[in-house]
C-alpha cells in the first residue's frame, strides 16, 4: 500500500495510508482538495489541490468524493445589496414578540419578479 506525504499544521510532514486521506472535486469549477486527520494530533487538515495532485491520489486508490457548487450562486439576483444596517435591523426585528407580523407587512407591497 503506497505511503503518502502531507504537511500538518501542528505536526509538519506526515505519513499517511490510502485509506487516512480523502479528495474532494468540484464538478462545477474542477478545484479540488484534500483532506485527512493528522495521526499524531487528531486535527482534521485540509489543504487545497490541482487537477493533477488529485488525479495522482485518485490513481492510487484515494477515495474520491464529487460535489457541486449550490444552485443559490446561480440565481439571479435583484434589488439592492443587503447591508451591515439591514442585517442589524432583521436581528432586531427578530427579538421582537409580533416580528412574523411586522415582517410580513414589509413584504407585503413588494412587486414580484
Amino acid at each position: 500500500m503506497a505511503t503518502i506525504k502531507a504537511e500538518c499544521p501542528t505536526c509538519g510532514v506526515v505519513r499517511l495510508r490510502v485509506p487516512d486521506l480523502t479528495v474532494r472535486v468540484c464538478l462545477d469549477d474542477e478545484s479540488g482538495s484534500y483532506r485527512f486527520r493528522c495521526p499524531r494530533c487528531a486535527i482534521s487538515v485540509v489543504h487545497e489541490a490541482t487537477p493533477a495532485i488529485c488525479a495522482l491520489l485518485v490513481s492510487v486508490g484515494v477515495r474520491e468524493e464529487v460535489w457541486r457548487l449550490p444552485a443559490e450562486l446561480h440565481e439571479h439576483r435583484s434589488g439592492p445589496v443587503l447591508t451591515p444596517d439591514d442585517l442589524l435591523d432583521f436581528h432586531l426585528l427578530l427579538e421582537q414578540g409580533d416580528w412574523v407580523d411586522q415582517l410580513a407587512a414589509l413584504v407585503s407591497d413588494v412587486p414580484t419578479a
